[in-house]
C-alpha cells in the first residue's frame, strides 16, 4: 500500500496523527442505550441519554472539526442503530484502502451498510472484511505497524488474515482486558514516540512492549473511565479531548500539546467518546 502524497487520492491514512483532512461521522439522533455492551453502558443505563443534549455536543464537535479545515462526512442515520455515533468502529482506512468491517455484535450489524452505500455512491473503493470479526476501534496505526487489540470484537483469526492482506506491514496483536471494549478505549498513540494508555488494561508481557516503543503517558481509572485515551489527533499537534479529563489535558500541554476542549459527555455514557465517533477517510502523510 502507497505511503505518496494524498492531493490526488480519496482515501489515504499512515498514523493516528497526521493532519486530518476528510473524516466521516454520524449523528447520535436514535443514541440509546437497550442491550449493555460495555461497562460505560451499564452505569448509565438507567440514567440514559439526553438526545437533544447529545446532538447539541455532536453539532459542536463537528463544528470544531470544520473550524480547524476538515472536510466532515455526515452517515445518514437509521432508527434501529442506536450506536450509529460511533463511525470508527464500522471501518478503517490503512494506507490508500479503506477496510469495511463486520460488526460483531447483533445491535449493530449492519451499520457496515449505510457506510458501503455512501462509499459506493462516492465511487470510492473499499475492502469488504466479510467473514472477519474486526472493528476499527481495535485498529490503531503508526506507520508501517498496525497495532490490532484482542476483544469480543476482533479475534485471532482475524488479525491472521490482516496480516497476510498487509505484508508490507508489521501487525501486533495486543490483548487487553475485554470489559474494555476496544483498544482505543486503552491505548491511544498521539506521536511516532509519544502514547496514552491505561496500564490496568494489560499483562506485564504488553506492557513492556508498548513501553519499548513509545513514552507511555498514564491514565487514571477515573479519566479511563471517562475515556480519557480516547481523545482525537488533528494533526500539527493539536488534540481533541474532553474538558473534564483534566490530568490527561495537562498532562499533554506540557508535552507542547494544543489541547482544544470539547464536550461530548452525553455521549460518552454509550462507552465512546472523540476517536470513537470518527472514521478518517484522509489524513495527510507524515
Amino acid at each position: 500500500m502507497s505511503t505518496n502524497d494524498t492531493k490526488n487520492t480519496k482515501s489515504f491514512c499512515a498514523s493516528e496523527y497526521g493532519v486530518l483532512e476528510r473524516v466521516i461521522l454520524c449523528e447520535p439522533k436514535h443514541m440509546t442505550i437497550r442491550d449493555v455492551i460495555n461497562e460505560t453502558q451499564k452505569h448509565f443505563k438507567n440514567e440514559g441519554i439526553h438526545i437533544k443534549k447529545a446532538m447539541e455536543q455532536h453539532k459542536q464537535f463537528v463544528e470544531t472539526l470544520q473550524e480547524h479545515g476538515v472536510d466532515v462526512i455526515l452517515l445518514p442515520t437509521q432508527e434501529k442503530y442506536h450506536e450509529q455515533v460511533f463511525t470508527r468502529d464500522i471501518g478503517f482506512t490503512l494506507g490508500q484502502t479503506i477496510f469495511v468491517a463486520e460488526m460483531a455484535s447483533d445491535v449493530r450489524k449492519g451499520e457496515e451498510d449505510v457506510l458501503k452505500e455512501w462509499l459506493e455512491q462516492e465511487e470510492i473503493s473499499y475492502y469488504n472484511l466479510i467473514g472477519d470479526h474486526i472493528e476499527g476501534g481495535d485498529v490503531i496505526i503508526d506507520r508501517n505497524t498496525i497495532y490490532i487489540g484482542l476483544s469480543n470484537r476482533t479475534n485471532q483469526q482475524s488479525i491472521d488474515h490482516m496480516q497476510s492482506l498487509i505484508s508490507d506491514f508489521e501487525v501486533i496483536g495486543v490483548p487487553f482486558k475485554e470489559k474494555y471494549l476496544h483498544l482505543d478505549c486503552v491505548f491511544n498513540i498521539l506521536s511516532p514516540d509519544l502514547a496514552l494508555f491505561f496500564p490496568e488494561a494489560f499483562t506485564e508481557k504488553e506492557k513492556s512492549i508498548l513501553d519499548s516503543r513509545y513514552e507511555l503517558i498514564e491514565v487514571s481509572n477515573e479519566e479511563q473511565f471517562t475515556l480519557g485515551t480516547n481523545v482525537l489527533s488533528i494533526g500539527n499537534k493539536k488534540i481533541i479531548s474532553l474538558p473534564v479529563n483534566k490530568g490527561v489535558n495537562a498532562q499533554l500541554r506540557s508535552r507542547g500539546f494544543e489541547v482544544i476542549e470539547v464536550d461530548i459527555t452525553e455521549i460518552i455514557k454509550s462507552g465512546g467518546s472523540f476517536r470513537c465517533c470518527t472514521l478518517p477517510l484522509l489524513r495527510e502523510s507524515n
